[in-house]
This record gives C-alpha cells, sequence and structure tokens, in this order.
C-alpha cells in the first residue's frame, strides 16, 4: 500500500499566481508527466470560478482542474497575473469601458468629419490662413482652459472619481454635438469650436486624473504601471475597431445630415449608459464623505456598517458633488476665532487633536487640524461633522443624539458649541465601535478620499490623546 501512494503523489507540482496548481509524477521512462491544464472559458478561469486551493488558501485540488497562465493573445490585453493581480471590479468595469469607447470613438469619427467640413476642406474657396488661424485659436482656447481647470478642480477629483469619471465623458459628448452643429451656423463657427475645443481639454484633464485614481484602485499588487498600460492596450485596440468601423459609416451617413445626426444620438445614448454601467461597477474600499455618509447613516439607524459593495451600490453619481451639509476639514484656525474666549470655546472639551465649529444656520462644519491629525484623526473629525449634520434630519438616532437634536432645534444657535462639546463625549463611546465595524466590513481605513486642505494648527491645552 506505502508503495501505491507513493506512486500516486505527485513528484512535484506548480502553480501560476494564486490560481490552483497542478501536480507532476515520473513517467516509467524517468522523464516528468506533468497533469494536464484544467477546462476555461476564455481564458478566465480564475474570474468565473472558485479557488479550491492556492498559495493562500491551501487543500489538494483535482487532477486536471488547475488553470494555466493567459493565452498570448489575452496576455497582451490584460495585466500579469489576472485576475489575482487587480480588483474584483477589474474585469466589469473594463468590458463597460470599452464599449463606451467605441461608441465614443465613432461619435468622434461624426464630430470630426463636421468640424473638418466647416473649415473648408474640400471647398476650393476656402482660405488655408483662415482655417489655420481658427484651429489655432481653438487650441489656444483649449490649453489655457486645462491650465485653469486642473488649478481649480485638480484636488477634489480623488474624493469623487466615479462622480467626475462620469461628468468628463458626458461633457465630452456635448462638446461633440457642438462640434457637429458648428457648421450649420456658419457665423459662429469659430466661437462654437473654441467653447467644444474648451471642453474637450477639460475633459481631458479629468478624464487623465480620474483614470490614474482608478488605476490606483484597481492595482494589488504594486502594478499601477502594468494596469494602465494594458488600459491602454485595451483602449488603443477598441479606438482601432472604431476606425474601421468608421470608415464604412461615414460614406453612408456623410451626405444625410439627418441620418448622421441620428447615428450621433444614438451612439450618445449608448455611451452615457456604458459609462454609468460601468462605473456603477467600481467597488471603491476606500472612504470619501458621500459613502461615509450613507455608512454612517445606516449605522445610527441600525446600529450595523454597510460593507463596500453595498455603499458603491447606493453611492449618488449624478448629485455627488452637492452635499446637503458643507464639511470642511483643514480649514486655518483664523477663519474659527478672532478673539481669546471663542478660542477657549473651541478648545473646551476637544480633547481630540482637532477643533470644529457648527454653523447651524448655514449647516456648516469647519474643522481644523492639528500637526498631530493622522487618517484616523480625519476619519473621526469627518464622523464627528456627519454626525452633527444628521441632528438636523429626519430618522431614528441612538438615544444620546436624539435628547441632543431635541436641543438643538430648541435652543439657540449661539449654543452651538456646548452642542459640539456634548456630540465629542457621544463619539468617545461610538466612535470606536464604529471604526472597528468599518474594518470588519472590509473597509481600508488607514487610508481615505476625504477632501482635506493642507493648514494646519496647534493650541494649548495640547490634546491628551494622539492619533496617528
Amino acid at each position: 500500500m506505502a508503495d501505491v501512494a507513493r506512486r500516486e503523489a505527485p513528484l512535484c507540482s506548480e502553480q501560476f499566481g494564486s490560481g490552483a496548481a497542478r501536480g507532476c509524477r515520473p513517467a516509467a521512462d524517468g522523464s516528468l508527466q506533468w497533469e494536464a491544464w484544467g477546462r476555461r472559458w476564455w481564458g478566465f478561469s480564475g474570474a468565473f470560478t472558485g479557488k479550491p486551493g492556492g498559495r493562500d488558501g491551501g487543500g489538494g485540488v483535482a487532477p486536471g482542474t488547475a488553470s494555466p497562465p493567459l493565452s498570448p493573445l489575452l496576455a497582451v490585453f490584460l495585466p500579469q497575473g489576472f485576475p489575482d493581480s487587480v480588483s474584483p471590479d477589474y474585469l466589469p468595469y473594463q468590458l463597460w469601458d470599452s464599449v463606451q469607447a467605441f461608441a465614443s470613438s465613432l461619435s468622434g469619427s461624426l464630430a470630426t468629419h463636421a468640424v473638418l467640413l466647416g473649415i473648408g476642406v474640400g471647398n476650393a474657396k476656402a482660405s488655408v490662413s483662415a482655417a489655420t488661424a481658427t484651429w489655432l485659436v481653438k487650441d489656444s482656447t483649449g490649453m489655457l482652459g486645462r491650465i485653469v481647470f486642473a488649478w481649480w478642480m485638480g484636488s477634489k477629483m480623488d474624493c469623487n472619481a466615479k462622480q467626475w469619471r462620469l461628468f468628463a465623458d458626458i461633457l465630452n459628448d456635448v462638446a461633440m454635438f457642438l462640434e457637429i452643429m458648428a457648421p450649420i451656423f456658419p457665423i459662429c463657427f469659430t466661437m462654437t469650436i473654441c467653447i467644444s475645443n474648451l471642453a474637450k481639454c477639460i475633459v481631458s484633464v479629468a478624464g487623465g486624473a480620474t483614470r490614474a485614481a482608478l488605476t490606483m484602485h484597481q492595482a494589488r499588487r504594486n502594478n499601477m504601471a502594468d494596469v494602465s498600460a494594458k488600459d491602454g492596450s485595451q483602449e488603443t485596440l477598441v479606438s482601432l475597431a472604431g476606425l474601421l468601423v468608421s470608415l464604412l459609416m461615414l460614406p453612408l451617413v456623410s451626405d444625410c445630415p439627418r441620418l448622421s445626426l441620428g447615428c450621433f444620438f444614438f451612439l450618445t445614448a449608448l455611451h452615457i449608459y456604458a459609462n454609468y454601467r460601468a462605473v456603477r461597477a467600481l467597488v471603491i474600499e476606500t472612504l470619501n464623505e458621500g459613502r461615509l455618509w450613507l455608512v454612517l447613516k445606516h449605522f445610527l439607524q441600525r446600529g450595523e456598517v454597510l460593507g463596500p459593495t453595498t455603499a458603491n451600490q447606493m453611492e449618488p453619481l449624478w448629485t455627488g458633488f452637492w452635499p446637503s451639509l458643507s464639511l470642511s476639514l483643514g480649514v486655518p484656525l483664523h477663519h474659527l476665532t478672532s478673539s481669546v474666549f471663542e478660542l477657549q470655546q473651541l478648545v473646551e472639551g476637544h480633547r481630540e487633536p482637532y477643533l470644529l465649529r457648527w454653523d447651524q444656520s448655514r449647516n456648516q462644519v469647519q474643522v481644523v487640524l492639528s500637526q498631530m491629525a493622522g487618517p484616523e484623526t480625519v476619519l473621526r473629525a469627518a464622523t464627528h461633522g456627519l454626525v452633527l449634520g444628521a441632528l438636523r434630519e429626519d430618522g431614528p438616532l441612538p438615544w444620546e443624539l436624539e435628547e441632543l437634536r431635541n436641543r438643538a432645534r430648541a435652543g439657540p444657535e449661539k449654543e452651538s458649541w456646548v452642542i459640539v462639546k456634548e456630540t465629542h463625549q457621544v463619539l468617545d463611546k461610538l466612535f470606536p465601535k464604529f471604526l472597528k465595524g468599518l474594518q470588519d466590513a472590509g473597509w481600508k481605513t488607514e487610508k481615505h478620499q476625504l477632501e482635506v486642505d493642507e493648514w494646519r494648527a496647534t493650541w494649548l491645552p495640547c490634546p491628551e490623546k494622539k492619533v496617528l
């Protein structure tokens, strides 16, 4: 029996990434006989089937169920180690992103065709110098717009990457619509294509910035460069397919403006729908203000912490830019106080390394951060501000907060600092439980995507508790 067991036991084994392993046994002639790879669907075995064993899970694997590396064709377009080297939402996002890129490529061909006609391509009476001047004015407008928009909104795109991604693609559709309509109104042609190019440059900034943020989310093995490069390869392939289809489509619709416009509206609808599905497929495990508010509200009302998948499905994509509460983190200290008395009011009861002021009339919370404030402090400060915002809304709350809500609604606004002081005591009990719930649910609390300014301050007495 021992000899039979030795003959059946694999001599060695191998596996790719964290996929299933395949064994190897010695053959009669002394060579190595490897088990055959299992059957797979388009090479995505890891994405559609469970892994019975592997580097982290252990356990034996039945013969013939092992998964080999990706085929050479798929390896050209997918990151090395796929699907284990990327986030679980990578495949659905990329599939819908490819659909939207294909629709955008076709719409772009129609828009380019219209712009070239408007400039005078094919018209013997058109002036080359006038066309060149128009093109230069268009590009100059876009370059200036790119610089101004990057300065104005650059720091906000990390916090709401999904919303800005969707905004960029919708604005791109608006820009292409302006290009298609530009030849219909020759008097306003130059101004129209300048506005269109300005919008496209904003799209370039917003799209590039959010793509970088999403690449950081999807890369799970310090492989941002690989994920970004393969995303570029996928986009190039889709653009090439769109170019080939455009060569067939343009001769059919170029002589019929109504047909061309109809195709554009159909492609635009497909583009927006595919973008919405792509962004909705993302499951980001770090907290921004919108996701934090959803999770905190559910926790205060039901005592449970929502997981990343559920919270991301509930996150608003169209109205994410305008939250009801104005929460400002990292504001300068001189914005909150102008006298010793006001400073004493702020510091009293603040044992955490931040100071907070609540303006009930404006529904505004401003937070000054200490030099010692780390990610956990910022998360608590944001939670504190959102708890104060919850006092102004309807819905069940823990009894401690319910009592404070009644006092906030009945008492004078000048006593807001007293409410802030007492919510500190409530958070001393609630926040550790909330933080542990976030970590158990799968949220990454060691970092965040909250919008925080760079101002820091020190004050006396120093905070007793340091959170790094």
